[in-house]
């Protein structure tokens, strides 16, 4: 498994001769033509993958990944790029106050989870400062997982949602990311010293790190994201996340985009109960994320 890359030059995580792991320093063979690697991948190997100084593997193939998390420069840019390559949690953290909750790039990020596979964590940092209330009601209807950090309170809860689990962490600048990491991981500040040696003892902030749990699991910090392009995400990748809502759109006209603007959309029909048109109000909240053209959040 590829755990982290840097400037042409990736560590991945073999097994090593008595069974534990090795961290070889590999290159991407010439014969995956424009494909990239991206942390998490999994990836096969030729050449020395002793992990010894000074060696070199490279990358042949690419397995097929079970979940990515893509995003594109901004909402006119065709090109997509994925970020990371087969986590389970995609753990958006945010301030609920000092700064503000940037929401347009909370909503961004929930829609990449869906559409890339990822189940979403609303991670909120500073509530010894301010309430979470009016956030979590923003997504309430989603059924939205949310977690609670202060400076005072222990991390226990976190660190169960964590646990044996492969969690990508995003956030924007002041909303407490790199605190939260380096309290889940103690020597991640040596760890991220020691994984530059793939990048002349440099390590670039604009690449993704994964470090490993002390009480198992994995979690992947990118400090690069700062904001997602939606320009490869549909109104359907995101619908295709809730199977109920799903099943109901599949009476929409084509080219629908379930927003309220759309007359003929079935969901409206749908949502017949309050607890219906509680979920279909905050699920038309991330539609209208997908619909808009901007800086990407």
């Amino acid at each position: 498994m590829v755990v982290a890359v840097d400037r042409g030059r990736m560590t991945v995580r073999v097994e090593g001769p008595d069974g534990g792991p090795v961290d070889v320093t590999a290159m991407r063979a010439r014969e995956l033509g424009k494909h990239g690697v991206v942390v998490g991948d999994r990836v096969r190997l030729v050449g020395d993958t002793s992990g010894r100084a000074d060696t070199l593997a490279r990358i042949v193939a690419i397995e097929e990944r079970t979940t990515s998390l893509r995003r594109t420069a901004d909402d006119t840019d065709p090109t997509e790029r994925i970020v990371v390559a087969n986590a389970d949690l995609l753990v958006i953290v945010t301030a609920v106050t000092d700064p503000e909750p940037a929401l347009g790039f909370i909503d961004r990020c929930l829609v990449a989870a869906y559409a890339g596979g990822l189940e979403p964590l609303l991670c909120l940092t500073k509530t010894d400062l301010g309430s979470p209330d009016a956030l979590l009601a923003r997504y309430a209807g989603l059924g939205l997982d949310a977690v609670s950090i202060s400076r005072e309170r222990p991390l226990d809860e976190l660190v169960d949602r964590l646990a044996w689990r492969m969690s990508v962490f995003v956030g924007q600048s002041g909303v407490g990311k790199s605190t939260l990491v380096n309290r889940l991981v103690p020597d991640a500040f040596r760890a991220t010293g020691v994984v530059s040696k793939i990048g002349k003892g440099r390590h670039t902030s604009s690449s993704a790190v994964l470090f490993d749990l002390p009480d198992g699991g994995t979690v992947i910090d990118t400090p690069g994201i700062r904001s997602f392009g939606l320009a490869h995400v549909t109104a359907d990748d995101v619908i295709e996340a809730f199977e109920d809502i799903a099943e109901a759109a599949t009476d929409c006209p084509p080219g629908c985009g379930h927003t309220a603007e759309d007359p003929e959309c079935a969901l409206d029909a749908w949502a017949g109960s309050p607890v219906r048109q509680q979920q279909l109000a905050a699920l038309r909240v991330l539609l209208g994320a997908v619909g808009q053209v901007g800086p990407g959040w």
